[in-house]
């Protein structure tokens, strides 16, 4: 007996589909119970709705339903055109972001040699030294990191928070930069370049099958040759179905405040708070 390859199997099913209703196949957002008369349904829809996992999706036979499957291959291809597909010129332009970049000269490069992502440019260091805003309170950076997704999703919302936060509490701040391919560590040196207080990255997360859209934001006071992850703050899940994007720019004005007022980020930061109440 000829083995059928899964993907033509549901391809097969897909194109009946169609040809039945004639019209495009949605899926809901929200996700819908599979198992077919549970034990405890309430206890089920509790515990689906505490989680992203993919729980109660039911199962016809060994496998899977349809319905779920296609829904896992499209959370998986959304993963991967998340970290694959390049930034848009026009977003940039709309938001005003210079564009600089990393040493990473492709995204093969960029997922194979990690440090090719930590550094800046030639090219594009120098444009910071020429351009860049110096001696500023906080220095805000944007990067791709590996979800470009995560970019365009939620710093339409955020920066604008976070920006008007900072100049609530009189916190000058940089002309924000945007970093193709760049990892949290080049957030040292573009500190080091502009000569700020307190740098910090916004950067897509590692896409997940639960959402490719999260932000995780990274903030170090003056770092330098010494800096270990330990002194970086660190607050990630930024994306609708976590912290709402709007809520974070004003949340992280709030921290950069405080990290400036103890002077300190990461480990040192939190055990100074504690000490003083």
């Amino acid at each position: 007996m000829r083995q059928i390859n899964m993907d033509d199997l549901v391809q097969r099913v897909m194109d009946e589909l169609s040809k039945k209703t004639q019209e495009v196949i949605h899926f809901p957002e929200q996700k819908v119970r599979g198992v077919d008369n549970p034990n405890n349904a309430e206890a089920l829809e509790r515990a689906m709705n505490r989680t992203p996992a993919r729980i109660g999706i039911g199962r016809t036979g060994t496998r899977m339903k349809t319905t779920s499957y296609l829904q896992f291959r499209i959370d998986q291809a959304a993963a991967h055109d998340a970290v694959m597909k390049a930034i848009s010129p026009e977003w940039l332009a709309r938001l005003q972001l210079p564009e600089l970049h990393s040493r990473a000269t492709s995204m093969q490069e960029y997922l194979m040699n990690l440090d090719s992502g930590r550094m800046l440019s030639d090219e594009s260091a120098k444009w910071l030294e020429q351009h860049g805003d110096k001696g500023k309170d906080v220095q805000i950076v944007i990067s791709d990191g590996l979800s470009t997704s995560a970019c365009e999703a939620t710093i339409p919302d955020l920066l604008p928070a976070l920006q008007q936060g900072l100049a609530m509490r009189n916190i000058s701040v940089g002309k924000p930069i945007f970093i193709n391919k760049g990892r949290v560590w080049i957030q040292d040196q573009v500190a080091k370049i502009v000569g700020c207080k307190v740098v910090i990255s916004l950067i897509g997360e590692r896409p997940g099958l639960a959402t490719a859209e999260s932000l995780s934001a990274y903030m170090i006071y003056k770092p330098d040759a010494n800096t270990v992850e330990s002194d970086r703050t660190v607050i990630s899940n930024i994306h609708r179905g976590g912290t709402l994007p709007i809520e974070a720019g004003a949340y992280l004005a709030e921290l950069l405040e405080e990290i400036l007022k103890y002077q300190a980020s990461g480990v040192k930061y939190m055990q100074l708070r504690a000490k003083n109440g």
